[in-house]
């Protein structure tokens, strides 16, 4: 031990026996998080799980079924809203990164941002101004900068009231050290807390291990037939969207989406893989050990896929492919086909399969008129109704059901990575659409694009796959809570999970009819320190920690750090009110990203024709209307990208204003336009 070291322990020691302050004047209490809520682990990678006392479960049964859930973890939120105690009130304006911060290995400090005091119960709550590393154990400190109402300097030792023999308390007294690197004497440290935050990739990177290719098939049609059709095909989908498989809802396919540049498309063709499922009938996925544990398939899915076959000579090596991801609420029979002649024309196949719980009920099926007669044949749905109550909305099944709703998507969106990591695995063994036992695609040029829920579960794929050698996620955001929280499209699912707890949440007593008007009281980034004094905002404030704590496996933005930046563009818009703009941002920060965005200001070609909709979150697929040279401009540079094997990043319109390659902002803000 060098001699600066042990001078700097004998001075930490006698300064927590002898802090030189008052000791009746206001102290901070524990903080939270801390790893005082763990239980060791060996089979964790953090070496810890976290344990969470039960709340009383006969009153708050929501909470209980939460603390579960939770209590599965081996660490703590990477984005975690932290909350400090104290004995009375304190001046709010003398909380900073300066004197509240978290010191990570190597001495990294990380400040605080989004500060709210809660003068019910004075208590200080904030979250980290940065993404934290997974699976990593960081030192939160409160110096006696932060004072009290009357101005003096907090009273107290961080080491508090912890037992003389406690575990924690001596890894707490050992880390007390790093504090130095912030710049905090040890007699200036009023408390402190160390944690450890959780895996995040850990289980997916196990099950990608265990993946292994499985026959492809195109004979979906009646007796086996082959079910590869020209591009000019008229298709009908026949949609299952009640239990009842008798009664479906007819659609036409976009099929004339195909032929926005004629030619570039020539065959559309459907198939099939069998896919891993390692969800349970809950739509969960079953925790093990992150370091140790072994995950285990549940049960295989039989999947189906479009492909979307370019015209033109097929390159030697057959042609590069992506994997086109749909959106939240929509299937393989939208989106991939407004994005598939872009793509086709710069001699990119695409392919797309259904998100789970995507795509209505399984017994839909596609029409598919021919000269010898209509072609029917089932059309993949994932949708079920998972509710009982006879109907299959458009996401039904994405989300786990009770008593695990506080995992809501996050499985359903790791499922849907897996099932795509199996896609790549088909890829590369080899596809033959023709016929002629050679591969059709390219075993090696595979590529990913996908467009909001498709850029989120996208960035996951990206940041676990490596075979796929460059992507481009359009209007993606994390995490999925804060996108529903701030989004006046989804707002309403916030607002119906508070008020189905066991106590309710709400906290308006006259809830409006979409369930929008709770009032949480969290600001957004880079502004003053709110005073919480709305009855109610705090316990919103925690639960929606808890639900982005359990879906960080699954949140675009933790796998972020995780993406190769020369391999990806993330395109997004100014003012998206589907995806706000602040979760992009959370993403862009997270994987220092902001050189490879685009930003398309919808803001300016508003103003410039008032047909453009006020609402840019569908710019790429907006193929109709005042929309499509935005739409077109931004497919081109996904083409581009893509078919130059991730070498050439254009900007969308060039000189032009309506894009910019890369972005000049990082919006914290949202920017509606009415």
């Amino acid at each position: 031990m060098s001699k600066i070291v042990r001078v700097a322990l004998l001075a930490l020691a006698a300064a927590l026996v002898l802090p030189g302050v008052a000791l009746a004047g206001t102290k901070a209490g524990r903080p939270f998080p801390s790893n005082l809520y763990t239980v060791p682990d060996a089979g964790q990678a953090t070496g810890l799980r976290v344990s969470l006392p039960t709340p009383d479960c006969a009153t708050n049964s929501s909470d209980c079924e939460d603390v579960d859930v939770l209590n599965t973890l081996d660490g703590f939120n990477i984005q975690p809203r932290i909350s400090v105690p104290f004995s009375g009130p304190i001046d709010t304006s003398t909380v900073s990164s300066s004197n509240v911060f978290l010191v990570g290995p190597g001495g990294d400090i990380v400040g605080i941002n989004q500060a709210v005091w809660e003068p019910l119960t004075n208590t200080l709550h904030f979250e980290s101004d940065e993404q934290l590393a997974q699976a990593t154990t960081y030192l939160l400190v409160v110096t006696r900068g932060v004072r009290d109402a009357a101005g003096d300097e907090l009273a107290g030792s961080p080491l508090g009231s912890l037992g003389a023999s406690d575990d924690y308390k001596k890894a707490l007294r050992n880390a007390l050290p790093m504090a130095m690197a912030g710049g905090a004497a040890p007699g200036d440290i009023a408390a402190a807390s160390l944690f450890t935050t959780q895996s995040i990739d850990a289980v997916s990177r196990k099950i990608r291990s265990q993946l292994q290719a499985t026959p492809v098939s195109f004979d979906l049609g009646p007796g086996g037939t082959r079910t590869v059709f020209p591009a000019a095909s008229p298709t009908t989908w026949n949609r299952q969207l009640t239990s009842s498989t008798t009664t479906f809802s007819s659609v036409s396919v976009p099929w004339p989406a195909l032929f926005v540049y004629p030619g570039s498309v020539a065959q559309v063709a459907y198939g099939a893989f069998d896919s891993p499922d390692y969800e349970t009938a809950d739509k969960v996925i079953p925790a093990v050990g992150t370091e140790t544990g072994v995950p285990a398939v549940q049960s295989t899915n039989r999947l189906q896929f479009t492909l979307f076959v370019p015209g033109g000579l097929k390159p030697a090596g057959g042609w590069p492919v992506a994997i086109f991801g749909h959106g939240f609420t929509d299937s393989k029979n939208g989106a991939p086909w407004a994005v598939a002649s872009s793509l086709g024309k710069s001699g990119v196949a695409s392919i797309a399969i259904n998100v789970v719980g995507h795509g209505f009920g399984a017994a839909g099926t596609y029409t598919v008129s021919t000269p010898s007669g209509p072609v029917t044949f089932p059309a993949g749905g994932r949708g079920i109704d998972q509710n009982g109550n006879g109907t299959i909305d458009s996401t039904e099944g994405v989300n786990a059901a009770p008593p695990y709703t506080l995992v809501s998507g996050r499985d359903g969106l790791r499922q849907t990575t897996i099932d795509l990591m199996q896609l790549v695995k088909e890829i590369e063994a080899g596809i033959d659409v023709d016929g002629d036992r050679a591969a059709d695609l390219s075993t090696s040029r595979i590529y990913y694009a996908g467009q909001s829920f498709g850029g989120i579960y996208g960035m996951q794929l990206l940041g676990l796959e490596p075979d796929i050698r460059a992507g481009v996620a359009n209007v993606p955001g994390g995490p999925i809570v804060e996108i529903a929280r701030l989004s006046p499209s989804f707002r309403s699912l916030v607002g119906l999970a508070l008020i189905s707890r066991t106590p309710s949440l709400y906290n308006n007593p006259a809830p409006d009819p979409l369930l929008t008007n709770f009032n949480e009281n969290i600001p957004l980034r880079n502004v003053p320190l709110v005073v919480d004094t709305v009855a109610g905002a705090s316990a919103i404030q925690t639960y929606l920690d808890r639900a982005e704590w359990a879906q960080q496996a699954a949140n675009p933005a933790a796998y972020a750090p995780l993406v190769t930046p020369s391999k990806v563009i993330v395109q997004f818009a100014r003012g998206d009110k589907t995806v706000p703009n602040p979760t992009t941002s959370a993403i862009l920060r997270a994987g220092d990203l902001a050189g490879r965005a685009t930003l398309f200001r919808n803001d300016l070609a508003k103003a410039a024709n008032p047909a453009v909709s006020s609402n840019p979150h569908a710019f790429l697929t907006n193929i109709a209307g005042a929309g499509v040279p935005y739409a077109l401009a931004a497919q081109q540079q996904i083409a581009t990208f893509l078919a130059s094997d991730g070498a050439a990043t254009i900007d969308p319109d060039g000189p032009g204003p309506f894009f910019e390659t890369p972005t000049s902002m990082v919006p914290e803000d949202l920017a509606y336009i009415p």
